[in-house]
C-alpha cells in the first residue's frame, strides 16, 4: 500500500514538471524568435503609391503584398543582411538589404518596357490554308 501511495505521489509530481514546463515554452519560443526587427514601409512609383507589389524576403518562402495606400508590414522579423525583394509587372524589380539601422523602407519603383510580342511581319499577305 505504501508502494502505490509513493508511485502516486512521484506521478503527481512528474505530471505538475511536466505542465509547468509546458506552460512556459511558448514564452521561451515568442523571445527567440524576435531576435530581428519588423519591418514596414511605402513602395511608390513617380505618379504615387502602388497596390499589389510583391515584396518577399530572398531565398526564403516569406512575403507580403502591399494594400491601396502602398503600405506593407513584413510578416517575419528580419535580421541585417536579409534582402528583400520588391517586384510589380511592369516595373524594374529591386532589391533590398536590410542593415541594423532599418526599420523603414521607402522604395520608389520605376517602369519596364515589356515586350509581349515578337516582331510581327506586316510584308506579306495572308493566305487562307483552306481550300474553296
Amino acid at each position: 500500500m505504501k508502494t502505490q501511495i509513493t508511485f502516486t505521489r512521484k506521478l503527481w509530481y512528474v505530471t505538475i514538471l511536466m505542465m509547468v514546463a509546458f506552460a512556459f515554452s511558448p514564452m521561451y519560443g515568442q523571445s527567440t524568435a524576435q531576435q530581428g526587427k519588423t519591418i514596414k514601409g511605402i513602395v511608390s512609383n513617380v505618379h504615387g503609391p502602388l497596390e499589389g507589389v510583391n515584396i518577399i524576403l530572398k531565398g526564403a518562402n516569406e512575403g507580403t503584398v502591399s494594400n491601396k495606400k502602398g503600405e506593407y508590414t513584413f510578416p517575419v522579423a528580419l535580421k541585417p543582411g536579409d534582402v528583400l525583394l520588391f517586384s510589380y509587372l511592369g516595373y524594374r524589380s529591386v532589391e533590398f538589404k536590410i542593415k541594423p539601422e532599418t526599420s523603414f523602407i521607402k522604395t520608389v519603383m520605376s517602369d519596364e518596357v515589356i515586350e509581349f510580342m515578337g516582331d510581327l511581319n506586316t510584308d506579306k499577305r495572308y493566305k487562307s490554308k483552306r481550300k474553296n
